[in-house]
């Protein structure tokens, strides 16, 4: 019998598919995942959607194996529900050693996301000494303008995965005994404030009129005025609009380069039968529907995510195929001979998917309107938004209200032009969320600290 594997699951952060490599894109930002894809043992999954359109909601999917209406975090619940076994949980309890390294504070212990993990480190400032020996915060110093913007005391302009990778190394070395272990890694890049290492500032500006340095200036400008620029109509310049995606491009080619050495590190080691998953939560939008970050739509641009896989062996799925975070965590739970139980993936050695489910929190369209009273909402779905998604179509609906879009097109409603096919979405989705998407149970409340609201505040995410 083949031993259980390791598993090694990294999330990028706000990684859309079409900004990458792998996923087509005329910018090279990820070689590394292309690398990786292209070795033996690789493979890039080209259709992966994300349960969610944010950190909280898709992370705790992947962390839970269920949807975000049923684990409810930031829908129902302000934290995990403590009856809701987690996927750490249920890798320990069949003999696995569990390690969790998070630098996004909705993977942490202020959303029961670290339950189930031997070893958890949430890294913050005032965590850095704990976690970080002296001989690696002295190698970042020495190396700061490798992975910053150099010396400046404004943490917005530091990355953090190289740190985050040193930690994982150390961890590994713990794990070299007779049981296998699940180890889940959530780096924060290349989320927003897009303002990427001094070595990359520059990658992807040649062609703008403007210098490296202004348009990551631009970038923390547009940052900060968000929900001003939404606000209003999306009143960016081409200008400004080309910088900010030269920063966020940037921002990937970085992390790429930090994921390509932890996965030549973690081939180094003697650790086979090691099944490493590169991905990311969510996308981002530039522009689409109006909208920047990712509130809000959840469309492709939000949802569509790169997915590639490492060592996963006698899995026969198609490339192109439909698939979902839940799936492939499903399926390293049969391999692992963990408790399926509960958990709402497919198994992909046995069948494949006709559609792929993507859901959102209830709209807050208050840091809108502030900036403008007259910000027109109506275009926009405003309860708990579900979308179910097959090649052809999406179909959304929230409150009683719905749309069907013939993808490509994600703005024009076609629910006239296809009324039998809106009515088929709708029944399948009535259904699912009447079973599956129920809340398994509500009222957690939130145990984010005070350090770790001011990180989301930071990012964006909490006013």
């Amino acid at each position: 019998m083949q031993p259980r594997p390791n598993v090694l699951w990294i999330t990028l952060d706000s990684v859309r598919a079409d900004h990458t490599t792998v996923g087509g894109y005329d910018r090279d930002t990820t070689p590394n995942l292309q690398r990786i894809a292209d070795s033996e043992g690789g493979e890039y999954f080209s259709n992966c959607f994300a349960a969610g359109n944010a950190t909280a909601l898709s992370a705790a999917s992947i962390l839970t194996g269920t949807y975000p209406s049923h684990h409810g975090l930031k829908i129902s619940n302000e934290a995990i529900p403590e009856v809701l076994e987690t996927v750490p949980e249920r890798f320990r309890d069949a003999g696995y050693a569990t390690a969790g390294l998070s630098r996004n504070s909705y993977v942490s212990s202020g959303t029961g996301l670290n339950r189930g993990f031997d070893r958890f480190e949430w890294l913050a400032a005032s965590t850095l000494l704990d976690v970080l020996d002296p001989m690696t915060i002295a190698k970042y110093l020495l190396n700061i303008r490798r992975h910053s913007a150099g010396v400046t005391t404004d943490t917005a302009k530091h990355a953090t995965p190289y740190l985050l990778n040193e930690v994982t190394k150390n961890w590994l070395a713990d794990f070299e005994g007779e049981e296998p272990f699940f180890f889940y890694l959530h780096y924060n890049e290349p989320h927003r404030p897009y303002y990427p290492p001094l070595p990359y500032l520059s990658r992807y500006t040649d062609d703008l009129a403007i210098s490296a340095k202004e348009a990551a200036n631009i970038a923390m400008r547009v940052h900060y005025r968000m929900d001003e620029i939404v606000a209003n109509d999306y009143d960016l310049t081409e200008m400004e609009q080309r910088a900010i995606e030269a920063m966020y491009d940037a921002e990937i080619a970085y992390t790429d380069e930090m994921v390509g050495q932890l996965f030549d590190h973690v081939q180094s080691l003697d650790l086979d039968n090691t099944v490493v998953v590169i991905t990311s939560d969510h996308g981002e939008l530039f522009g689409e529907r109006g909208l920047l970050a990712h509130r809000i739509a959840i469309n492709d641009a939000v949802t569509h995510v790169p997915l590639v896989v490492h060592g996963l062996a006698d899995v026969d799925y198609p490339f192109d195929g439909l698939i979902q975070h839940l799936d492939l965590v499903r399926t390293l739970a049969e391999f692992a001979e963990v408790s399926t139980d509960g958990l709402q993936g497919i198994d992909m050695r046995q069948t494949t998917r006709e559609y792929v489910l993507s859901q959102r929190q209830e709209a807050n369209f208050d840091p809108y309107l502030e900036h403008n009273p007259d910000f027109d909402t109506s275009g926009y779905h405003t309860g708990m938004l579900t979308s179910l998604r097959t090649r052809e179509f999406r179909y959304e609906k929230s409150n009683g209200s719905s749309q069907l879009f013939e993808l490509p097109d994600e703005t024009t409603d076609t629910t006239d032009q296809y009324p039998d096919v809106a009515a088929d979405f709708d029944n399948k989705l009535s259904e699912w969320l009447a079973t599956d998407g129920q809340p398994i149970t509500t009222g957690e409340e939130s145990r984010l600290t005070d350090e770790m609201q001011k990180q989301l505040q930071d990012l964006g995410y909490m006013e």
